[in-house]
C-alpha cells in the first residue's frame, strides 16, 4: 500500500468514526427533545396524541380547579387557553397570574396531562421560552405592562 492510500484510508476510517457518533448524538437527542408550545400553538396546530412536549402560559384568574388529587390549570397565552391536568402536588409558587411551564402529552380528549409543572421562583423571574413566545403573541411583559384583560379592570380616570 503506498503513503496515499494509507492516508485516504486512515482519513475514510476517520470519517466513518465521526459519522457513527454523530448518528448515535442525534439519535438520543431525538428521544429527549421536548419542544415547547403555547396554547395558540396548541389550538392551531394538530399534535399527535401521545407526543410528549412542554406547554407554558400564565395561569388564568380562577384558573386553578382541584378534584381531588387531580389538579386543573386553565393558562393562556392572552390569545388562546389551554387546560392543564395534573396528578400530584403544585409547587408552591403556582397561583393565578403566575407564569408555568408543564411537561407531558395531549390526551385523548385533548387535554394536556402533565408529568411536571414549574412554576417562576420570584416575581422577577419568567421561563425565557414562555417569555419569548408570549413576546412574539405581541403580550408586552415588566413591571409598566397594561395587558387587554387589565385594561377592563382598571377603574376609569376621572382626571384627563
Amino acid at each position: 500500500m503506498t503513503r496515499k492510500q494509507r492516508r485516504a484510508t486512515l482519513i475514510g476510517a476517520g470519517l466513518s468514526v465521526l459519522a457513527v457518533a454523530l448518528g448515535l448524538v442525534l439519535y438520543g437527542l431525538n428521544t429527549s427533545i421536548n419542544y415547547f408550545r403555547t396554547p395558540s400553538d396548541v389550538a392551531g396546530q394538530t399534535i399527535p396524541v401521545g407526543q410528549r412536549f412542554r406547554l407554558g402560559g400564565l395561569v388564568k384568574p380562577a384558573g386553578i380547579k382541584r378534584n381531588g388529587p387531580e389538579v386543573e390549570l386553565l393558562i393562556t397565552d392572552t390569545v388562546s387557553d389551554a387546560t392543564i391536568v395534573f396528578r400530584g402536588e403544585l409547587p408552591s409558587l403556582v397561583r393565578e397570574g403566575q407564569s408555568v411551564v408543564a411537561e407531558g402529552r395531549i390526551e385523548g380528549d385533548g387535554r394536556f396531562r402533565a408529568d411536571i409543572v414549574l412554576a417562576k421562583h420570584d416575581e422577577n423571574y419568567m421561563p425565557p421560552e414562555v417569555a419569548k413566545a408570549l413576546k412574539a403573541k405581541g403580550v408586552k411583559l415588566g413591571p409598566d405592562a397594561v395587558h387587554p384583560a387589565d385594561k377592563k379592570l382598571e377603574p376609569k380616570d376621572s382626571k384627563k
